[in-house]
């Protein structure tokens, strides 16, 4: 017989009804509290209540790394009204994508409106966009080497910048022109000057074997690509260059750490055939937050005040618009290296996104100088499981036409090198044709991870495999990826080796796992390279390398 249940108390009370009566209290409790007078307020320990208060408190910024240097001068000026902003850094290119694939942030401070056309505007809008300087891309010339080219006191024409690189007479360093807007911009500005500046800049005026051919001349003299702008003025002050493209903001702070090291400055060049100038477009992104919007008016208003121009100006960025400032500081804009704010600077054209597309294109495949890379991949016993699966797949990526999205692409003249390693060097993979990578990839794939970490033996393989190397053809470089400490060789054994080679040849690594930060970093400074974290995201660091050589 069954036994009846009563789910009563005593009083008469339901127990199922007090338990419901419990949770809707603590429900109320949660959403709902009351200040001294009684009056209900938003419980701020509540999810949706978070959200709110941080989405109305922070503004975000998403600006060009080259800008960091005006971090201060925003960071200051928010600090007095209370807000809380947040400023991350991209490369320019990189920003566009970020928008376009629905990352959401308050504003956009690029190098150039050239590229506030490629946002998509069913992802993102655009408002409000205002130049807040002006910066020409310029080469910027050892005084000496542009004495000898009889570049001072002289009219310059672009032409005459790619005669001297023709003769042998003239090499630099410059940002990647896929990576970076320094780079793109000066490269559009080249393309359109050597196609004798027309109207309109078209693919069929791109497609031009003579246009073609002038370029390819020019990126010939290139001795080094960096994927930034901060990285390219760093890596020239450590190494021993006679000339960088550049911003010219970015030419007076480079002459202004020569100066105080003792070392010669750069003489800046115009063409005064024309000049790219960038605009440096601070632009709100309306998520349709008027609180936010008045955040970035105020933010804009600032930089576009006397105080923020003056501001800017000492930073190196010139704040009047298409004419001529005599009174200037010439401590920093310095006549004596060649920095003239007294003549016009003819502007050039930009073409369409379309065209501007074709362009990165065509250099990423066929304009640049070819490389010739040595990837050295660790597959120790620590990589075994999620680490060779990252590794492989960044490398699928790296290897395929997927990188042809970002347009860092190996082209057919490249030649490509993987030096596997685990408790030593496990051999060589090459391919001379940068485009034919399915071996490699057949290997990568196949190879097995066991053993320890000969992390300093695989990088003194690379300097080997790339000693020799025609440097007047290819430009080279080791990208070295590991997860652990190496714990075979030493720092001294590499730098032996490094040192017998007798020339630079930059190791860029890629940390992942557990890898020792120390020890990359004194390889970096060794070689004149850069270390690269692929911890969060092992394709992404690969991709972010591919901007270097």
């Amino acid at each position: 017989m069954n036994k009846k249940i009563d789910f009563h108390t005593s009083k008469g009370i339901s127990v199922v009804s007090l338990i419901i009566t419990v949770i809707v209290i603590i429900m109320l409790a949660s959403i709902v509290i009351f200040d001294g007078s009684g009056t209900p307020q938003y419980n701020p320990y509540t999810p949706q209540y978070q959200e709110e208060s941080v989405d109305t408190k922070r503004f975000n910024i998403l600006s060009s790394a080259e800008n960091k240097d005006l971090e201060e001068i925003i960071m200051n000026y928010v600090g007095t009204k209370g807000y809380d902003v947040n400023i991350e850094y991209a490369g320019t290119l990189d920003i566009m994508n970020k928008i376009n694939k629905g990352e959401k942030y308050d504003a956009i401070w690029i190098s150039n409106s050239i590229w506030s056309y490629m946002i998509d505007s069913k992802v993102a809008t655009v408002k409000n966009a205002k130049s807040t300087s002006i910066t020409p891309v310029i080469f910027g010339i050892k005084k000496s080497k542009a004495q000898e080219l009889g570049f001072i006191g002289k009219t310059i024409y672009t032409k005459d910048l790619v005669n001297a690189i023709s003769a042998g007479n003239l090499k630099f360093t410059m940002a990647s022109p896929t990576t970076t807007n320094s780079g793109a911009s000066a490269y559009l500005g080249l393309l359109y000057t050597l196609a004798g500046n027309p109207e309109v800049l078209t693919e069929e005026i791109l497609n031009r074997e003579d246009v073609r051919e002038n370029l390819r001349t020019f990126f010939s003299g290139l001795e080094r690509s960096s994927g930034s702008e901060d990285f390219l003025e760093q890596s020239f002050l450590n190494g021993d260059y006679e000339a960088v493209v550049s911003y010219e903001s970015s030419i007076i702070k480079i002459n202004q750490e020569l100066e105080q090291r003792g070392r010669e400055t750069l003489y800046a060049i115009y063409p005064v055939d024309g000049v790219s100038i960038c605009d440096n477009p601070f632009s709100y992104i309306d998520n349709k937050n008027e609180n936010k919007k008045q955040i970035f008016l105020d933010i804009q208003s600032y930089l576009l005040s006397d105080e923020g121009q003056r501001l800017l100006q000492k930073q190196g960025r010139r704040t009047w618009f298409g004419g001529i400032n005599e009174n200037v500081d010439k401590n920093i804009f310095n006549p004596n290296w060649g920095i003239d704010t007294t003549k016009y600077i003819s502007p050039v054209k930009y073409p369409s996104t379309a065209v501007i597309k074709e362009a990165l294109l065509a250099y990423q495949t066929s304009l640049r100088k070819p490389i010739h890379v040595v990837f050295c991949l660790d597959y120790s016993g620590s990589m075994y499981g999620n680490g060779i699966k990252e590794l492989r797949n960044a490398m699928q990526y790296i290897l395929t036409e997927e990188a042809a999205a970002d347009y860092i692409q190996f082209s057919q003249e490249d030649k490509i090198e993987i030096v596997p390693f685990s408790d030593s060097v496990k051999g060589t993979w090459t391919t001379n044709e940068g485009t034919n990578t399915s071996e490699l990839l057949k290997n990568i794939n196949q190879f097995e991870t066991r053993g320890s970490t000969a992390l300093y033996p695989a990088a003194a393989r690379g300097i080997e495999l790339l000693q020799n190397e025609d440097t007047s053809k290819y430009n080279v470089s080791v990208i070295l990826m590991t997860d652990g400490e190496g714990n075979v060789g030493t720092i001294s054994d590499f730098e032996q080796v490094y040192k017998a080679a007798g020339r630079e040849i930059p190791v860029y690594s890629i940390m992942f796992g557990y890898a020792n930060n120390t020890q990359l970093e004194s390889l970096a400074e060794l070689t004149n390279g850069k270390v690269f974290d692929g911890k969060e995201n092992l394709v992404a660091a690969f991709k972010e390398v591919r901007g270097y050589n």
